[in-house]
């Protein structure tokens, strides 16, 4: 690959307030780009100033929807080294949703490489804050001009950064949420393992009527019998049930989270015990109704870990753990964000220095 060209911009912006970063709203000073065409495959890296894009209203992903992307963090540690948590994990994913939409692939280590260089053009946007991150979004979108029904011949990759603090304003209080039995949000054989842009459109609709309600976010369940549990809103989810640890078996619809990866890693080193496999919404009622349910949380690249203190279902309302966040979930938090932040030593060897 190409070495990286570096436009540095003229204009910087002001910093946001540190104490009041809602996620995602605040966008650094440059981005990086990357294009595809079928002669040259990936070409011209850039790292330029953030700005619109200029595409033709015929490219094709306005009217087809070929567009993926990733999501990753980068955090200041004790030490001031800026570390990243398994971007070689985002990068197999990423690649994972280029297979599903007929994007062609990266060169996971070049993004990786391209990444740690925006970040560290743009490392003073980094917040220091506790909860707080660099948020980073890599992208690809299809930019040929056409209107034909195929795959687009022409493409751009794109990373911005966006610094952040809790995704949820409630931070690590339990949150309310609807499950949903009406709206589906993927199946089997769609586009649900891939994490692309018509997956969170899906789920739009459902999430603001449950939020119209009063809740936080949606409990998906599967598209066939609406029986089986799948994904809170766009996270993984645990279950706590008589001690053991279960969370929805990756089945063909459900996203492999990186976050769900380590929380199972880290259970299997505690010697918690954990599964993967079917559950369902019955199941976990029943667990409420006899006191098993002991703990529900969500777990994503944005929250971490979500804990979840309500469950609404079939006019029923489940408490779970008196709504308070449970003792595990807050174990699970403290130790993912710890070694991040570099708190805790990586003996996982999880995170890469920028």
């Amino acid at each position: 690959m190409e070495e990286i060209k570096i436009q540095q911009t003229d204009i910087r912006k002001d910093k946001p307030d540190q104490s009041n970063l809602p996620f995602g709203h605040y966008f650094t000073d440059h981005m990086f780009l990357l294009d595809y065409n079928l002669e040259q495959g990936w070409h011209e890296p850039r790292i330029v100033p953030y700005a619109p894009l200029v595409l033709d209203p015929a490219a094709m992903v306005f009217h087809y929807g070929q567009a993926v992307f990733e999501g990753m963090k980068a955090f200041i540690a004790k030490d001031e080294q800026i570390l990243l948590f398994r971007p070689n994990k985002n990068m197999e994913r990423f690649n994972q949703s280029n297979r599903r939409l007929e994007i062609p692939e990266i060169d996971g280590d070049f993004i990786i490489h391209a990444i740690q260089t925006l970040v560290n053009v743009d490392k003073e946007w980094i917040p220091s804050g506790k909860g707080t991150s660099l948020y980073i979004r890599p992208f690809i979108i299809a930019t040929e001009a056409c209107l034909g029904v195929r795959a687009s011949h022409t493409y751009q990759l794109l990373v911005i950064l966006s610094p952040v603090g809790a995704y949820y304003s409630e931070g690590l209080e339990p949150v309310k949420i609807n499950v949903e039995s009406s709206y589906t949000r993927a199946v089997r054989g769609g586009l649900g393992t891939a994490k692309a842009a018509g997956n969170y459109a899906a789920s739009i609709k459902a999430q603001t009527e449950a939020k119209d309600a009063g809740y936080s976010q949606v409990l998906w369940l599967d598209a066939i019998e609406k029986r089986y549990i799948e994904e809170v809103g766009s996270m993984n989810i645990f279950f706590k049930i008589n001690g053991k640890v279960i969370t929805p078996q990756l089945n063909g619809s459900i996203l492999a989270g990186v976050t769900r990866d380590s929380i199972m890693e880290l259970l299997n080193n505690w010697e918690v015990p954990v599964e993967e496999r079917q559950i369902s919404i019955e199941e976990v009622y029943e667990a409420s109704l006899n006191g098993a349910l002991e703990e529900v949380f969500g777990t994503g690249t944005a929250a971490v870990i979500s804990p979840v203190g309500e469950l609404f279902w079939n006019n029923h309302q489940m408490i779970v753990n008196e709504g308070h966040i449970g003792q595990l979930s807050q174990k699970l938090y403290d130790t993912i964000t710890g070694i991040q932040t570099g708190l805790l030593p990586d003996t996982l060897q999880w995170t890469v220095q920028v």
